[in-house]
């Protein structure tokens, strides 16, 4: 059976046709948070159809690229759509990617992400930096063989969001005048929308948001040793008092409209790093 390993190499040399550079940076942009791409100063892009085993997006609002470019000075690698489980992917299809961002040099991982707010002082259209998670996926993308060459059988998860990024964006907040909270991610597998009893347990358990990515990322991103920073767009209000329908072309015109702010706070803590 080919590992993991050998796998990586393959995707790694149709990659390496089109750049040998160095990429200490990698960027996976969530639903409807496209907009950091206009960004990037493009030196490549490589459809994920093109690439040996990486899964295909079948969410409408991302796009399925590789980009290779600069942000600033900085040469940053991003992923223009991302896997989810509730696509029918495994946790090793959704977290493939990281794991060849590894191999491109990749030691800061940005992750953003679309999300549902519980904490009842957080509003639509606000940030959240994560600090911290609790994975209610079901999965866990480490199950199985551990390749110890890729990472130790059972990483530690105390600091799951790096504490000097989430300072590095604090700062950028204030000096920007942005409003950001900083709270808890926990991930549901989804697709549906949580029923008002789900919100009431989810907020029990200490969880400010709620969404359904993330999560599997940031876990293969520290079993390889990397620094995450995530940060959160909230696309509704999920307080099962005063739950109102929702549908995902409100979420997704709301990340939109709030997607600008995370933009300029992930590039000005790219061109600090």
């Amino acid at each position: 059976m080919e590992t993991l390993n050998s796998q990586i190499n393959e995707t790694l040399e149709v990659i390496r046709k089109k750049t040998q550079e160095n990429y200490p940076i990698g960027i996976i942009l969530g639903t409807g948070l496209g907009g950091l791409v206009k960004e990037i100063k493009i030196e490549h892009e490589i459809d994920y159809d093109k690439l040996p085993h990486f899964p295909l997006s079948t969410v409408e609002s991302h796009n399925g690229k590789l980009i290779f470019g600069k942000i600033g000075n900085k040469n940053v690698v991003a992923m223009q759509g991302r896997f989810h489980y509730y696509e029918g992917y495994s946790m090793k299809q959704i977290t493939y990617p990281v794991r060849v961002m590894k191999f491109l040099g990749v030691e800061t991982l940005l992750v953003s992400n679309a999300c549902g707010g519980m904490n009842p002082v957080y509003r639509k259209g606000d940030l959240m930096l994560m600090s911290d998670h609790i994975n209610l996926l079901g999965d866990n993308p480490l199950i199985g063989k551990n390749e110890d060459e890729l990472g130790p059988r059972f990483p530690d998860m105390s600091e799951a969001y790096n504490l000097e990024l989430i300072k590095l964006a604090e700062e950028v907040a204030l000096e920007n005048k942005i409003k950001v909270h900083k709270g808890v991610y926990i991930a549901v597998p989804g697709p549906n929308l949580e029923t008002k009893a789900e919100y009431r347990f989810l907020r029990a358990t200490g969880a400010d948001v709620v969404g359904m990515s993330t999560i599997p990322e940031n876990i293969v991103a520290n079993h390889m040793g990397m620094k995450v920073l995530g940060i959160s767009i909230i696309t509704d209000e999920c307080f099962p008092d005063s739950l109102k329908p929702v549908n995902v072309e409100e979420i997704i015109a709301t990340a939109i409209e709030a997607e600008p702010k995370m933009t300029l706070i992930m590039k000005k803590v790219i061109e600090k790093l």
